[in-house]
């Protein structure tokens, strides 16, 4: 699913009073990491996750990094913290997806 500016601003929102649950510290971006962040994702379909200080790689590396690997979308960055989404691959835990295709 292609995000429009309307769904990426209610993502945004809802993400708002989120905590990030992952993180990208100095052992970089990997398969693995990546496998476990779709597997997360399939669960809530909409989280942050945050760059630790020590890690070598930038936001923008980051993005680049799960958006062309992956079909997770980066909806916003704030600073050191990614906002994502993807739809869940089970149709009984898409709560926010649903709700982002009324929009």
């Amino acid at each position: 699913m292609q995000l429009r500016g309307k769904q990426k601003r209610y993502l945004r929102a809802q993400a708002n009073h989120f905590q990030p649950i992952f993180s990208v510290g100095k052992n970089g971006l990997t398969p693995e990491w990546l496998a476990q962040l779709d597997g997360a994702l399939n669960r809530r379909e909409l989280i942050k996750i945050n760059i630790l200080q020590n890690s070598d790689v930038t936001t923008n590396e980051v993005k680049e990094f799960i958006e062309s690997h992956s079909d997770i979308q980066v909806v916003q960055i704030i600073g050191r913290v990614l906002v994502l989404f993807k739809e869940s691959d089970k149709p009984e835990l898409r709560n926010v997806s649903v709700r982002v295709r009324k929009i």
